[in-house]
């Protein structure tokens, strides 16, 4: 089989169609989408998705679904916030700690109740998503923490870093990139896909299905607390009423556009990587096009729809057939 034809065989050669189709038309549509500073604009819409988006990954390949990150989200960077605003004096890292170890907490106890209970993690973390809303507004007393209180080297990271890169973007590429070293190298990455792919079998196979599992939804908490601070840097405000509010369809839509499969096992970094370049395109493309804000949801999934027709043809049959003829 020639190089062209393995290309369009993997997963993630659907989502990158629909990625150059989509980019292509907006262009033609309005020129001035295809541009230095429109790309510079999508890549800071980019990182506080995908951050978050390697979590739920994770996640969804297990066979499970984190509803509560937005939640997490918004907790971690009041808990951060709050650290910030009351002990100036303290080092950009601790803030960074105490947002990363809150969601880390907070993820902990989904995965707790999902393994120790054998509950569906839809329901679970359905629930969590309004209690851990319900302990923002607790921990913040509903006060919001005011850009004054951000601190500016905070600030600076979603502006720029020695190489002209907003460090931002530089974090959530390099949390991208750990992940798939974790998730290709490591015993316990291989076990997560062995568990979604049959959950049934993989104790069988001397997996620690329990332990696994709550590691899982540790680590998509800890990446929701860290997109947490990222919010903070970008925003330059937490707002407990809005703060993550929604961000869990934002971020299951772009895994699911990335090929990551509902049904569990079946999922790449790479294809959730462009699945949130997709959707960062689209933020970044409706105000451009003037396209009103209250379409937005409605346009997240017809792109879901759109971009998994393409997806099931290219790796079913529709271009398979026409591409192995012209490699043989």
């Amino acid at each position: 089989m020639n190089p062209i034809a393995r290309l369009f065989r993997a997963r993630e050669a659907g989502i990158l169609v629909m990625l150059v189709l989509f980019v292509a038309v907006v262009s033609l549509i309005q020129p001035r989408f295809f541009s230095t500073e429109t790309l510079r604009i999508v890549l800071l819409a980019v990182p506080l998705i995908l951050v978050a988006a390697m979590g739920q990954m994770m996640v969804l390949v297990a066979r499970h679904v984190d509803l509560s990150i937005g939640s997490i989200l918004g907790f971690s960077a009041i808990a951060a916030g709050m650290v910030f605003r009351d002990h100036p004096e303290l080092p950009l890292f601790v803030g960074f700690a105490v947002g990363v170890l809150s969601g880390a907490a907070l993820g902990f106890v989904n995965g707790l109740v999902v393994t120790v209970f054998k509950l569906p993690s839809i329901i679970v973390t359905l629930g969590t998503l309004s209690l851990y809303r319900g302990l923002l507004f607790i921990l913040s007393g509903s006060k919001q923490i005011d850009p004054n209180d951000i601190p500016e080297p905070l600030i600076r990271m979603a502006q720029t870093s020695p190489i002209d890169i907003p460090w931002i973007v530089i974090i959530a590429f390099g949390v991208a990139f750990a992940t798939w070293l974790f998730l290709t190298y490591s015993q316990i990455g291989r076990q997560i896909y062995a568990i979604g792919s049959n959950p049934v079998a993989a104790p069988l196979r001397g997996i620690r299905v329990m332990p696994v599992t709550i590691l899982v939804f540790t680590l998509s908490g800890a990446l929701a607390g860290l997109a947490g601070l990222i919010y903070a840097a970008r925003f330059g405000y937490v707002n407990p009423g809005i703060t993550g509010v929604g961000f869990e369809f934002t971020v299951i839509a772009a895994v699911v556009i990335g090929g990551v499969s509902i049904n569990g096992g079946v999922g790449s970094v790479l294809g959730t990587v462009l699945g949130v370049l997709l959707l960062g395109s689209v933020q970044v493309a409706l105000p451009i096009l003037g396209v009103s804000g209250f379409w937005q949801n409605a346009i997240y999934g017809g792109i879901i729809l759109i971009a998994l027709v393409i997806d099931r043809t290219v790796r079913q049959g529709g271009l398979r057939g026409l591409l192995a003829r012209g490699g043989a």
